[in-house]
Formats: structure tokens, sequence, C-alpha cells
């Protein structure tokens, strides 16, 4: 739980504050951009919420806080009802699942209601309150991993839903060699109809993405929406393989139709499918601008 006695100077006066152990992870922002900002490279309330959906918002982002480092001086009595509300709903059968794990640095996992058998993309913690409601949504039948960054509990979550977990062979590392499935190569693997993995080689060299009935594209750390430069965006100071791999894959995401980018870290983003490719298109551009820099 946070501590008041560490609670940041920059949090305006009220009940929700922020403490210093805030790892600037970026989840309560954009979570509840009403309530939250970043100040001198950590998190801080600038606005203490004044309606019922405020309120919602800083109790999800308090329960999602991969540190526990938000806290509330008088204890929330709605707490359990919030408890409920996750996983949050995107769009269609896909969800949010909230509860970040600080073993992944906060990255956001994904909760695809399958009718073939439900989908965890990525590990969020294993919290009793969130494993309750996936049993309640049918349980977890694969847990797909984009990459080794992001795995956080994901032995928690096999051992207690028998889910088969399914992580590229180059992203093996000694938590995840008793995976289920070991993907191999660069070619797409057609996990079902509407289920199409893609490798994408550049943040690491087994990184790939989960495209979901052409319209939901899970992006792990390879792709992203950037707040301050409005645009798409992949991460030159964090790319622990090859930049010039991580261009080639996004140059590769161009043959596919999508509306949603659903990253671990940085923000999602939504529109059209021609959008979304004109969106691409510019990322791409200034990829290699950036490239070009690095050479």
């Amino acid at each position: 739980m946070a501590k008041f006695k560490l609670r940041r100077s920059q949090n305006v006066s009220g009940n929700f504050y922020v403490d210093e152990t805030c790892i600037d992870c970026d989840t309560c922002r954009w979570m509840a951009p009403e309530v939250f900002k970043r100040e001198n490279e950590q998190s801080a309330v600038y606005h203490q919420p004044a309606t019922q959906i405020e309120q919602e918002h800083a109790l999800q982002a308090l329960l999602s806080c991969p540190t526990a480092s938000i806290g509330s001086v008088e204890k929330p009595s709605e707490i359990v009802k919030i408890q409920q509300m996750f996983p949050l709903l995107i769009e269609d059968n896909v969800y949010h699942c909230g509860y970040h794990a600080k073993a992944s640095f906060a990255a956001t996992s994904y909760f695809i209601q399958y009718p073939q058998g439900n989908i965890l993309v990525d590990s969020p913690r294993f919290t009793p309150a969130l494993v309750k409601r996936l049993e309640e949504l049918g349980g977890i039948r694969w847990m797909y991993l984009t990459h080794q960054d992001d795995v956080a509990d994901h032995q928690k979550f096999h051992d207690h839903f028998g889910c088969d977990r399914i992580l590229h062979q180059d992203e093996i590392q000694e938590g995840t060699k008793d995976v289920e499935v070991k993907l191999i190569g660069t070619d797409n693997i057609q996990l079902s109809d509407d289920l199409l993995i893609i490798p994408v080689p550049g943040h690491t060299k087994g990184h790939t993405v989960l495209l979901y009935q052409n319209k939901f594209l899970f992006t792990g750390d390879h792709l992203a929406w950037s707040n301050p430069l409005q645009q798409l965006y992949a991460f030159p100071n964090y790319c622990w393989y090859s930049w010039t791999s991580l261009v080639n894959s996004t140059q590769k995401l161009l043959n596919y139709s999508f509306e949603w980018v659903l990253p671990g870290h940085g923000r999602r983003y939504h529109a059209d499918a021609s959008t979304m490719q004109q969106q691409l298109k510019i990322c791409i551009s200034w990829m290699e601008t950036q490239n070009a820099r690095k050479s």
C-alpha cells in the first residue's frame, strides 16, 4: 500500500495521492488522465476526483499500479465494486486486465473472451480478485506472450488455469523454458481462423505480435501511440536486438488491416483501417530518420 508519509509534494491536497515509490510507468496517467499527470519524472495527482466516473477511474488506476504507489486517505468503500469491473472492456470481446505487474515494468495485458477458449495476452499480476473474474468469464485456454520482457506471473496463471503458454523460441529464458508452445522462425503462425501471430524481430529477436479479427493488433513492446509526438511510435531507446530489423518489421505490418494498436508499453490507439495505414507510414518515416541518426 502507498504510504502517506512518502506522499509526493507535487500532489494537490485531498484524498488521493501518489507516493515516492512511483516508477514513472505511466499506467495511472492513461487510465485516469483527469486525475494524474507527470511531475518531475513521477506521477502526481493534479485534480481530485469530482464525479463518480473520475472516482472509478482513480480507483481502477490505484488497483492497477504495479508498485502500490497510489493511496487514498480515506479507505474507499466501493473498492470491491471496482475490483469486479476488471477486466475492463475495450471493445467487442477484448478487455484490459488491469493489475499491472512490477516484474514487467507495468506492461499492459489483455484478455480475449474467445469462443474456442479464452486468451490472455501477456501477464498481469496474479491477483485473487482478477483470477476470480477470469474464472467467471470462462478461464484461460492460451496465454500468448509477445516477448520475454512481459511474462511476469505466467507460471502462476499456467498452474491455476492449466493454460498453454505460447512464446517464440528466441525469447525463452530460464523462467520460461517449460512453456508449452515454442514458436520457431519468422513465418506467420495461424493460431486460428481469425488469430494470426506475426513475428516482428527488432525490440527483441523473437518478438511477435497478435492480430485478431483483422481489427485488434496486440503489439507488446513493438509499437504504441506516443502522446508527446502524437503519432505511432517505436522505442529507439529500448531496442535490445536490432533497430533495422524493427523498421523492417514495422513495414511488414502495412500488409495487414487493423483498427486497434494495443501495446504492452505506451498508449493504445484506435482509428479506422485507412487512418491506421497512414499512421503506420508516418511512424515508419520517423523510424527511418531515427535509424539514419543512429548509423
